[in-house]
């Protein structure tokens, strides 16, 4: 029985393009294309090479192809979560848009922090990235020269400039505060607060259309508001809704600034014996999948998480690839999803 040829190894044991491309018969000049852009070779091409590389166990040298072609085919991508669903949905709309071009995707979790941003970005930088896709637009000032001088083209995430200035896709965070806490006047409730955590930029803008909709309607009062640093949670959202009800007992709405915090304020009411929504109303934010099976079911404000990860990746791809897209800011807007709970 003939036994299957060894793939031949480097000076340094470890499995080579060539090794790849012989064990194919092609060149190694194809197998490179072909692992840089597998769109533009064949299905069974693409397989035979996939197989090989199995069964090999090549793994691509990012840092000498870098060297070679000034382009290391890396993407770094900096959230504030990697255990939010907000961010989860993000990351693979961005993952399932550049994998299949080639490129391989560097996850900074920087938990909501802006030093441990920084760090982050430094760090991958030495990967000589050829994109960077960024949440939001609060930043230090390190990060912000990092970014400017980064050589390579940067997408913002979930917020959008209101200058115009910079490439961004998202939504307005301040007409989802406005939009939702209108819903509610309209719904007839008038003691209205707003429950807060983190406090990141895009919280503190839909805080911002919470206050200017009660200040338009006469019905703003700062005793309704409680806010904590603190990283958001289910029993936080208990708690908070706990503590509001002690500090503003007539509150007849808890405009919740994520769904994790109303749907615990929604399992401390249960417990409590509080009636949703005919004493109190609660609503959310972000509209996981979870909030259209609570009892009762959360009205929240759904975002197009999946689709602003993809478009950015997509406005990437067309500003590496040196075009000039005939527009840089994309609001993919949001839905206000009334359910049971107000």
């Amino acid at each position: 029985m003939k036994t299957p040829a060894r793939a031949k190894r480097s000076a340094v044991g470890k499995v080579t393009l060539n090794d790849v491309a012989e064990r194919v018969g092609v060149s190694a000049i194809t197998i490179s294309r072909a692992l840089r852009t597998p769109e533009k070779v064949s299905e069974v091409l693409r397989q035979r090479i996939d197989e090989a590389v199995q069964e090999l166990g090549y793994r691509p040298n990012y840092a000498a192809r870098a060297l070679a072609s000034a382009r290391s085919h890396t993407v770094v991508v900096l959230v504030p979560s990697l255990s939010n669903e907000v961010f989860v949905d993000t990351l693979t709309g961005i993952y399932e848009t550049l994998h299949p071009r080639g490129y391989q995707v560097l996850i900074g979790n920087s938990r909501y922090s802006k030093e441990e941003e920084e760090r982050l970005l430094s760090a991958y930088l030495t990967h000589n990235p050829d994109g960077i896709l960024v949440t939001g637009f609060e930043h230090t000032a390190e990060v912000e020269r990092l970014l400017a001088n980064a050589g390579c083209p940067v997408v913002y995430m979930m917020e959008m400039d209101e200058q115009g200035q910079r490439p961004c896709v998202g939504f307005s965070q301040y007409e989802c505060g406005l939009a939702m806490t209108n819903y509610l006047l309209q719904r007839g409730y008038q003691r209205i607060g707003f429950m807060a955590v983190q406090g990141d930029s895009r919280v503190l803008k839909r805080w911002q259309g919470y206050q200017d909709s009660l200040k338009q309607a006469g019905r703003y009062d700062p005793r309704r508001e409680h806010y904590v640093p603190d990283s958001s949670s289910v029993g936080l959202g208990a708690e908070l809704l706990a503590q509001m009800l002690e500090q503003a007992p007539d509150l007849d709405a808890v405009f919740c600034c994520n769904d994790d915090l109303a749907q615990g304020a929604l399992f401390y009411c249960q417990r409590h014996g509080i009636r949703v929504p005919e004493q109190l109303a609660i609503v959310g934010f972000n509209d996981l999948a979870a909030s259209a099976w609570t009892v009762p079911s959360l009205t929240s404000i759904a975002t197009p998480r999946y689709a602003i990860g993809k478009r950015a990746a997509e406005l990437f791809l067309q500003l590496a690839e040196g075009q000039t897209p005939e527009q840089t800011a994309f609001d993919l807007g949001f839905e206000l999803v009334a359910r049971e709970s107000a």
